[in-house]
């Protein structure tokens, strides 16, 4: 057995302190190495290089340097120009049209899925908002040649720089809360409030966390909004990540704090400790999120149900312990085991499903025995044997032996046996056959 189930998952979190836009995606890549010629040739299969050019370069934003992505449209002269039938499919671009360039473009199989999905996500909220079906939506400034090679251009990025898929396909990407901005915007339907109508259908579908930082501007384009929810798996706090690299991408307009989107990049920490090697060899750490919280005012029966929803979140154990509260009233002691990657889910697994208002958040480290399943057949049927051990081969150590409860249960129900005498049956057969 490989202790492959100890390599680092790399994953990616997008801190918007100014909140995001395509380009400030590209920026942040860039920043990342994600080179610019890589980029201009996987987008040249879209069939639009004569329409734009991609060029990057170093900005100053309040004295902190960022990278600066621009996408130059070569037909910038006639954008506005929307009856200017030779260049109006500038303009007119539909969903069934941006598709069909991506399939054809000969992408990275993840980057062509990605930017489906973003730009799927993104018509379904103009649609929402203009009361159209998706692929009637025109997608106007938002979607041209600008938001094709932003949303493309990043999903190529994403994938270049090998951030992990999920099991949905989605790459382990996360986001912070947004600033909502203020004031208005000049678009092509006339003055707009911010956030435009397609940004707050984004947040809405994913019921996104948002805020006011006071800077009353634009702050989160359509483009970037359909990005980050589409892609990112959770919304708020950074997820308990070891940081390898930071990414800067700079915004177009200078802000009262520094306009630039941070990528983090780094390895997820649920995983082997760097310091085991000079620890105990016979046992691996990894890091895990405890989750506690204690209520005195839920229906019992409402506990069970909490179980189940927890390990359909992710949950390594979860446990209650009865304790005494305020004012003598009995309570428990909810207590939630979790990889990190995981904690944010079960953490609104217990806001939605338990009367608790706070949830208090630890991260620790376990040793755990390297084990496997195998299977074993007795007289009455098979049963799993749960097998851990201590340290490498030749030198390796049986620590535990455990069958597995449920299929003992199972067998002792079909056959009317005690659970006992399943379990030791399949103990049994298990010693004899590994001496």
């Amino acid at each position: 057995m490989t202790n492959d189930k100890f390599i680092m998952n790399k994953i990616a979190y997008l801190q918007c302190p100014t909140g995001i836009s395509g380009d400030m995606c590209l920026g942040a890549l860039v920043s990342l190495g994600v080179p610019v010629e890589y980029l201009i040739g996987k987008l040249n299969g879209l069939g639009i290089e004569q329409e734009y050019q991609l060029r990057a370069e170093f900005v100053q934003r309040n004295g902190q340097q960022a990278t600066k992505v621009h996408v130059d449209l070569v037909h910038d002269r006639h954008h506005h120009h929307h009856h200017d039938h030779e260049h109006s499919h500038d303009h007119t671009r539909h969903l069934p049209e941006i598709e069909q360039m991506i399939l054809k473009a000969g992408l990275p199989s993840r980057a062509e899925a990605w930017s489906l999905a973003v730009f799927r996500q993104l018509a379904v909220a103009e649609g929402a908002v203009h009361g159209i079906s998706p692929e009637k939506v025109h997608f106007h400034e938002v979607g041209a040649v600008d938001a094709i090679v932003d949303i493309v251009g990043t999903c190529l990025g994403l994938d270049w720089l090998g951030i992990e898929s999920n099991e949905e396909g989605l790459p382990l990407l996360y986001c912070s809360a947004f600033p909502t901005g203020g004031g208005t915007v000049r678009a092509a339907h006339g003055q707009m409030a911010v956030p435009v109508p397609a940004v707050l259908k984004l947040w809405e579908m994913r019921g996104c966390p948002v805020y006011s930082n006071g800077i009353d501007r634009e702050l989160v384009t359509p483009t970037g909004a359909a990005i980050a929810t589409t892609l990112a798996r959770d919304f708020g706090s950074p997820p308990a990540i070891a940081i390898k690299q930071i990414g800067l991408g700079a915004g177009t307009i200078n802000l009262p704090i520094p306009n630039i989107l941070r990528l983090w990049v780094g390895e997820s920490a649920n995983l082997q400790s760097n310091f085991s090697d000079s620890e105990d060899s016979s046992s691996n750490l990894e890091t895990i999120s405890v989750l506690e919280t204690q209520v005195d005012d839920l229906n019992p029966q409402a506990i069970g149900y909490v179980f189940e929803a927890l390990f359909a979140a992710g949950a390594v154990d979860v446990f209650t312990q009865a304790i005494g509260m305020k004012k003598s009233r009995p309570g428990i002691l909810l207590t939630v085991i979790c990889h990190p990657e995981n904690l944010l889910s079960c953490e609104a697994v217990v806001f939605r499903e338990t009367t608790t208002l706070g949830i208090r958040r630890t991260t620790q480290q376990r040793a755990i025995l390297q084990r496997e399943i195998q299977q074993v057949e007795i007289e009455y049927g098979q049963v799993r044997v749960k097998i851990a051990w201590k340290g490498q081969s030749p030198e390796k150590v049986i620590a535990n032996v455990q069958p597995e409860y449920e299929d003992c249960a199972d067998l002792a129900r079909k056959h009317n046996i005690p659970w006992r005498e399943i379990q030791r049956l399949a103990l049994q057969r298990w010693y004899l056959a590994n001496g």
